[in-house]
């Protein structure tokens, strides 16, 4: 019988790096790259929100599969990514599960910080009832550990499913 503790550290299937984006300014629109740096104590280079400091919030990251039901919950066919203020989607592996451990997306490591908590800025981009729509999908916010390029169609790995991360195969 395995404790809790030992559940949270079983391998998980990798997942893939989908879609990435980066806001210029504060309010500004979130722009779809294909590659990007991740630098150490900041995020994604060229994001606004790449600050030097002790943010827990450097990348935040949400579910794809998690896309097709916020817009049922609005009652539309779907949801651009730029409009839920994310800077990655991945898809095939559970954020939740990524939440407080080190994965790899590319070259780079990051670590899970916390949940994203929707922000009054959904009931903007989404109209009524954005807000409600992405409680509990609002995915994950992560610090970066080592500094790398990530593109999309990258795996999304957990490092704890190798012995040295270093010596893993990366994907970008």
């Amino acid at each position: 019988m395995s404790t809790i503790q030992e559940l949270l550290q079983t391998p998980l299937l990798p997942g893939r790096l989908e879609w990435i984006g980066l806001s210029s300014g504060r309010r500004e629109p979130i722009q779809s790259v294909e590659r990007v740096m991740l630098q150490v104590g900041t995020g994604l280079e060229g994001d606004h929100h790449a600050r030097s400091g002790k943010s827990k919030r450097q990348v935040t990251l949400i579910q794809a599969e998690h896309l097709p039901i916020v817009a049922g919950f609005l009652h539309k066919e779907l949801i651009a990514p730029e409009l839920l203020r994310r800077n990655l989607v991945v898809s095939g592996i559970n954020l939740q599960a990524l939440k407080e451990r080190r994965f790899r997306i590319g070259s780079a490591i990051l670590k899970g910080s916390g949940p994203c908590a929707p922000c009054s800025r959904m009931e903007e981009n989404l109209g009524v009832g954005g807000y409600a729509a992405m409680r509990g999908h609002g995915g994950i916010t992560a610090i970066v550990e080592q500094s790398g390029e990530i593109g999309v169609g990258a795996e999304v790995i957990a490092v704890n499913d190798f012995t040295d991360a270093s010596n893993s195969p990366e994907s970008a």
